[in-house]
């Protein structure tokens, strides 16, 4: 089937309510039996057809009752409102899950979705240094997110430590980090040192596309 052509790349991050690893990226239920998270993404690089997305901010909160893979999710996204109509409307049929293979992060987690509030326009905020080891979302009102890196509890040093996931959908590779964060309106939550990741993406029509993000090697 012949798709629009598209991509993003850039840097994004997430982090959930379970403890560090995520049991999810292992195929196990989540730690506290339900699972509350958040992504957001800087596009650096993008388009839809004929429609540049680079500098596009979006973020999406979500809350599963039990195992992701279960469904019965909710979910609302919120795409930066300084990005055009055009842009929107782009960024809009990608996360959604059109224009692409039905093994797409997109369509994957859009498969367990049975709720969608409505998506939210807003300034947003975006840190993401892998070197120092820190991510931060502020969207007023809506979502907080700061991520930190992990610390041994003996010797308080930073504690580093990458998944690799080689037949991953999401990514292949990231670092993980320690998640403190809070959503509000018609997902709400509040979590302090939970699980938290940063990595460098870059999806098309077909999934993650080879050679194009970053690897999270350990420093």
């Amino acid at each position: 089937m012949a798709y629009v052509d598209w991509k993003i790349k850039g840097k994004k991050l997430g982090a959930c309510n379970c403890s560090y690893g995520c049991p999810c990226e292992f195929n196990a239920p989540p730690t506290y039996g339900v699972c509350e998270g958040l992504e957001a993404m800087e596009i650096e690089e993008g388009y839809f057809g004929d429609v540049r997305l680079d500098g596009v901010k979006y973020a999406a909160k979500f809350r599963w009752p039990g195992a992701v893979h279960d469904g019965h999710g909710e979910a609302q996204g919120i795409i930066d409102v300084r990005a055009s109509d055009e842009q929107r409307e782009a960024l809009l049929k990608i996360l959604s899950g059109e224009e692409q293979e039905p093994t797409t992060v997109f369509n994957i987690y859009g498969a367990t979705i049975e709720k969608e509030f409505d998506t939210l326009f807003a300034p947003i905020e975006f840190e993401w240094d892998t070197e120092k080891l820190h991510g931060r979302v502020h969207i007023d009102g809506i979502l907080d997110v700061s991520l930190d890196p992990i610390l041994n509890p003996v010797t308080g040093k930073v504690h580093r430590a990458v998944i690799h996931l080689p037949e991953g959908f999401e990514f292949k590779d990231c670092l993980m980090m320690s998640s403190t964060f809070t959503g509000h309106g018609d997902i709400q939550y509040a979590h302090k040192s939970r699980y938290g990741q940063l990595w460098h993406a870059a999806y098309g029509p077909k999934g993650i596309i080879e050679g194009e993000s970053h690897r999270m090697a350990m420093r």
